[in-house]
């Protein structure tokens, strides 16, 4: 399974990206979960969920950031 592309994160919607990191969140929790209980078949899935996060979140930054600074026509 290859990591995701960012720019499949850059194409969700601000609704969707939302619902994405708290998905991501709730998978690693679970991930976490099932170490702890000696019950993780995958340990690979914990690269893909990180490196998920991160890219969500790298872009749901960047919309934040774009959004607060003032565009060149109100200058």
């Amino acid at each position: 399974m290859p990591l995701p592309k960012i720019s499949e994160a850059r194409e969700l919607s601000d609704e969707k990206l939302a619902e994405e990191i708290v998905a991501v969140k709730r998978q690693l929790f679970q991930l976490r979960l099932q170490k702890a209980t000696r019950q993780l078949d995958k340990p690979h899935q914990f690269k893909h969920a990180r490196h998920r996060l991160s890219q969500l979140l790298t872009v749901e930054g960047e919309r934040k950031r774009a959004a607060s600074q003032p565009s060149k026509e109100e200058k």
